[in-house]
């Protein structure tokens, strides 16, 4: 993939008029392939919106956003539905899986829109889903549901895999093996990563940490001594 580098970038709501809004402001950070990036802030501070325009879910007011050389900021419409469907693995907080499908059809969904995509079996039985391939998501536990929509997102072997408070909706103890298998997945595909969240404790286990607060990027550090997830302090 190569590196992800935003330069100036600016999200502006309301732009020129009295209630303007920046929800982003003049944001620049670069990311190495297969980082373990953790985008730390409180709620209201920009994290969710420069999530999205990472995922090509919205556009940038200003600056400039690329992947391996190519420049995303500049993507018209349609090449932002092709980068989403092919390029990026999404992981929600809340699970959004198709209720009528099983776990395993659900996996194969998102496959079935890849270029590349990993095969579904072996991505299940690398998140411990092997024995739930046939459950539909009303028979599976809310950390079986997340298992099954990181399956989703990494099956489609994508370029970058956002998660969005993966953990919010988990008990501490189902959260903490999310985040282990968040950590095992980034370097058995050796994919880059990137979670958004406010709970400062889960910075602990990233390579990386940017912190933003009021829209800009208040820190951007290098962990150079990362927790094991299941180390981490709830």
């Amino acid at each position: 993939m190569g590196k992800i580098i935003i330069e100036h970038l600016s999200k502006i709501y309301n732009q020129g008029q009295q209630n303007e809004v920046r929800a982003l402001d003049d944001v620049s950070f670069s990311l190495d392939e297969g980082e373990l990036v953790v985008i730390l802030g409180p709620s209201g501070a920009g994290k969710s919106t420069l999530l999205n325009i990472l995922g090509g879910m919205d556009t940038a007011t200003s600056g400039t956003y690329s992947i391996g050389g190519r420049d995303v900021a500049s993507f018209k419409e349609n090449e932002l539905t092709s980068f989403r469907r092919k390029d990026i693995g999404f992981v929600f907080q809340f699970y959004n899986l198709v209720p009528n499908l099983t776990a395993l059809e659900n996996v194969e969904l998102a496959a079935s829109v890849s270029k590349n995509p990993l095969e579904p079996r072996q991505v299940m039985e690398s998140v411990g889903l092997s024995k739930r391939l046939n459950n539909f998501p009303s028979q599976l536990s809310g950390g079986e549901q997340q298992r099954t929509a990181i399956a989703r997102a990494v099956a489609k072997n994508p370029e970058l895999l956002l998660a969005d408070e993966p953990t919010g909706a988990l008990d501490s103890k189902t959260g903490a093996e999310i985040l282990e298998l968040l950590n095992h997945l980034a370097k058995e595909y050796k994919k880059t990563i990137i979670m958004v969240t406010h709970n400062a404790q889960i910075a602990l286990m990233a390579e990386r940490v940017i912190r933003i607060a009021d829209g800009k990027i208040a820190a951007n550090e290098i962990n150079e001594h990362p927790l094991d997830p299941k180390d981490i302090q709830w």
